[in-house]
């Protein structure tokens, strides 16, 4: 029974207004207009999360790092509906950072921790390739630890002067032991030591949309746990591959890290408004 109202709160959480951020590392809010019925979004044969204001639904597509410029299209279908629509990835470049590690243990692996960490990124992949109907989340994030952004969204990484993957969340910088709240509520589907991102959990909030936090002194969290958006998770450290005590943010849709920033009032830079949802799709 506790869960079930803690599912009724989640579901019936008002519409956050999203503003479109169709960049390389953004995301697209796509206005594809009426239906009778709520429709499924496919993005690369992916199902999208889809959200619904006043009458018409908007499809919120999660653009990768990975992505060039240029048009892309999704599909909407319901059961006797499908339509084609188009949207536009802008480019977006990002600066380059400069770690310096003081052992090469977590730039040069050896043989058992490449295992390591190739079970852990198994692990993930499955819980950030999760289409979970039973949760919906408005978008509407709180920040889970105040602090200074040491490092932004997407800085192609050298740690060592050996390139790495661009830095897929955000750093906040904090004192250890801060309490690190859920930005969200949803279910806990990761709680353990990862490799590189130490003490992390991963919190799936429903229809692709995964948040993770990451470099943790200790979870106060367990897989499985449901955590309402406010609830102590963990709290501030420096494992794993970290050079101080911080948090690493991160935000995922279908499957793909965009910039925290986005969701998050605080470090969006401005008040995010209802402008997105004037942007409509171009039906073919």
């Amino acid at each position: 029974m506790k869960n079930f109202f803690k599912l009724l709160f989640l579901l019936s959480s008002t519409l956050f207004a999203l503003e479109n951020h169709s960049y390389i590392g953004g995301i697209a809010v796509i206005n594809v207009g009426v239906f009778e019925e709520k429709p499924k979004i496919f993005y690369k044969a992916k199902e999208a999360k889809v959200i619904q204001k006043e009458e018409s639904y908007f499809a919120i597509i999660g653009i990768g790092l990975d992505e060039k410029a240029g048009k892309r299209h999704i599909v909407a279908v319901t059961h006797n509906k499908k339509l084609d629509f188009y949207f536009q990835v802008h480019p977006k470049s990002y600066k380059k950072e400069f770690i310096k590690l003081k052992s090469n243990k977590r730039v040069t692996l050896s043989k058992v921790d490449l295992s390591r960490f190739h079970r852990e990124k198994a692990k993930a992949k499955k819980v950030l390739g999760s289409f979970n109907k039973t949760l919906s989340s408005d978008l509407d994030f709180i920040t889970p630890v105040h602090g200074r952004i040491s490092s932004p969204f997407g800085k192609r990484r050298y740690f060592n002067n050996k390139p790495k993957a661009p830095h897929s969340g955000i750093d906040i910088a904090a004192k250890r032991e801060t309490p690190i709240l859920a930005a969200e509520s949803g279910y806990v589907a990761i709680s353990e030591e990862f490799f590189f991102n130490g003490n992390t959990i991963y919190i799936d909030h429903g229809e692709g949309v995964v948040t993770l936090y990451c470099h943790m002194s200790k979870c106060a969290a367990q897989e499985g746990d449901f955590v309402l958006k406010g609830d102590i998770i963990g709290y501030v450290g420096t494992t794993g591959r970290s050079t101080g005590p911080h948090l690493h943010f991160g935000v995922v849709l279908n499957s793909k890290s965009v910039d925290p920033r986005i969701f998050v009032k605080d470090y969006a830079g401005t008040k995010l408004s209802k402008s997105a949802f004037s942007q409509i799709g171009s039906e073919k």
